[in-house]
């Protein structure tokens, strides 16, 4: 079950996919972490303190739903090469959030020891990831969602050559970003929309044709902002 992008909007379709790219910084950006030099940069932001977040913190006086809140990881992977990010695109005959972007993921299952094995199985099913190359880093702090999951990110590095292989039923297509994009602060920012007639923002970070947003996006602010002190 791959971990949808928004919220944003329950059951909205997600932003145009084509928006505009940030634009490129006229400085030359330094080379990218590779091998231990990213796995050191990955534990020091890791190591750096944070308070959960959630869909709701950008929108003051939207309360959060009552109910407990279902178990649920997502595996930000980074290939140990230069960097790059591992993301996909749910396929366009998912029930909810179909076409979004997210970082693979999904409930954990009973049979799931805790959220780092639910990250694992979930990333080999949805893009052939073999927890054999992947070394753990750590966990980013819970993410609340308006859909009532508590969502665990696990962050980890790739090791080896990795060709992903998405998984027909739920991922539409397994793509990459740069470390430089996802890494920087500046790269996100808020967007809004009316749903259920209320204003409600979310973050976006889109780079080309992907239109990064929602949960995943503000998922990924959180490590950003730890990589960048």
């Amino acid at each position: 079950m791959t971990m949808t992008a928004g919220p944003g909007p329950v059951d909205a379709k997600a932003p145009r996919a084509d928006a505009t790219p940030f634009a490129s910084s006229p400085r030359r950006s330094p080379p990218p972490p590779s091998g231990d030099a990213l796995i050191a940069r990955l534990r020091r932001a890791l190591s750096v303190p944070a308070e959960p977040s959630s869909d709701f913190d950008p929108n003051p006086g939207f309360l959060p739903p009552d109910g407990s809140l279902r178990r649920a990881a997502v595996l930000a992977a980074f290939h140990e090469d230069d960097g790059r990010l591992y993301l996909t695109t749910r396929a366009a005959t998912m029930r909810h959030h179909p076409g979004q972007i997210a970082l693979p993921g999904g409930k954990v299952d009973p049979s799931d020891r805790d959220e780092e094995a639910a990250a694992l199985r979930e990333a080999r099913e949805e893009i052939a990831l073999d927890p054999g190359q992947v070394e753990v880093i750590g966990a980013l702090p819970a993410h609340r969602t308006v859909t009532h999951f508590c969502i665990t990110p696990i962050v980890a590095v790739i090791r080896g050559p990795f060709t992903p292989v998405a998984e027909p039923g739920e991922v539409a297509e397994v793509f990459s970003l740069p470390f430089s994009h996802i890494a920087d602060p500046a790269n996100y920012r808020l967007e809004g929309r009316i749903w259920r007639d209320t204003w409600r923002a979310y973050r976006v970070a889109p780079f080309g044709p992907y239109y990064l947003w929602g949960a995943t996006a503000r998922i990924l602010l959180g490590l950003a902002e730890r990589l960048s002190r």
